[in-house]
């Protein structure tokens, strides 16, 4: 019998990934199935029975959340509380009810506690509070790692979740304001050298990188964590979170990250650092031990071939990006 792969989400930057990679593979025995919110509200328990009693998943990626930029989150603790408790409870119940075979749900790195050592591990999600800016989505998040143990313990389940660090590439949101960090320096810089005033020489152009440039963080390409994300739905059969991230030593700075989009964009101007804006953490290292033990030799695509990757991608689909 085929498997049936509901992915959840499956319009964003992750999703996209996934079916970019599934497509290559075009596996005989998997039927990949990607819905995004316009094809079920999943805050509403019986618009996403309907969904899950539509395509009859038997395994589920749960990608799907209400997501926001750092200012949106620090106005809306309560909103990104409620509105992702319902999503994951609603998710994680009826998987249960149809005894899909395993579920592989979404964290992310901004859940661990605050004040914490370096480098992360899995075993630490629980060892504080979050930071206090997203308090309410990070809370959110921590609790499927509940949910999942819980339905482990009680019935058995295989629900499970991973932790990626920074995702970038194609069909990220590029939006000012509410991207990351680098969809957000790659639309800024592509304003700057194609859309204002295009007509003034590059060469005089500045492009004006926030902060010192001197923060470390750790940045996976969107199908380096697909093909990751696969193998988990695939191989990993353990309720306990794993962590899909680069390697420590990959870790490179805002200004490293500046110079590569330069690079990439072949831009002629100067870069120049802002040290008005904020910096943010100084590293957030996540320790991918536990994955290597499993794929000790998984290759990461080379930090410069990838962003060059992502900034022709928005530059080719300029029109239709998130912007």
């Amino acid at each position: 019998m085929s498997k049936v792969m509901l992915v959840t989400g499956g319009t964003g930057l992750i999703g996209k990934a996934i079916e970019t990679v599934i497509k290559e593979e075009n596996p005989a025995d998997e039927r990949w199935i990607f819905v995004g919110s316009k094809d079920a509200d999943l805050t509403d328990l019986a618009a996403t029975r309907e969904m899950f009693m539509k395509h009859q998943p038997t395994h589920v990626v749960h990608l799907a959340a209400m997501v926001g930029g750092l200012f949106h989150n620090m106005s809306n603790n309560l909103d990104f509380f409620r509105q992702n408790m319902l999503i994951n409870d609603n998710i994680l119940l009826l998987s249960h009810e149809l005894k899909v075979k395993k579920v592989v749900s979404c964290l992310s790195t901004c859940i661990f506690p605050d004040k914490t050592t370096y480098p992360i591990d899995e075993n630490m999600i629980h060892n504080g509070p979050p930071h206090d800016s997203n308090f309410g989505y990070s809370h959110a998040k921590r609790m499927i790692d509940v949910l999942n143990r819980a339905y482990n313990q009680k019935y058995g389940d295989m629900f499970t979740s991973v932790v990626p660090c920074n995702v970038y590439g194609p069909h990220d949101n590029f939006v000012p304001g509410v991207s990351h960090v680098i969809p957000g320096m790659i639309h800024r810089l592509h304003e700057l050298m194609f859309v204002n005033n295009p007509d003034t020489p590059q060469e005089s152009k500045v492009f004006s990188v926030y902060g010192t440039g001197k923060p470390l963080r750790q940045f996976i390409y969107s199908l380096d964590l697909a093909k990751l994300f696969i193998w988990v739905v695939r191989e990993y059969n353990n309720v306990e979170p794993i962590i899909l991230s680069v390697d420590e030593s990959a870790e490179v700075s805002i200004a490293q990250l500046a110079e590569s989009l330069a690079k990439a964009f072949d831009f002629k101007g100067k870069l120049e650092f802002d040290t008005t804006k904020a910096d943010g953490q100084y590293k957030k290292t996540a320790s991918n031990a536990k994955l290597r033990k499993h794929l000790p030799d998984f290759k990461f695509t080379d930090f410069d071939v990838a962003i060059k990757d992502t900034v022709q991608w928005y530059i080719a689909n300029y029109a239709k990006a998130r912007k």
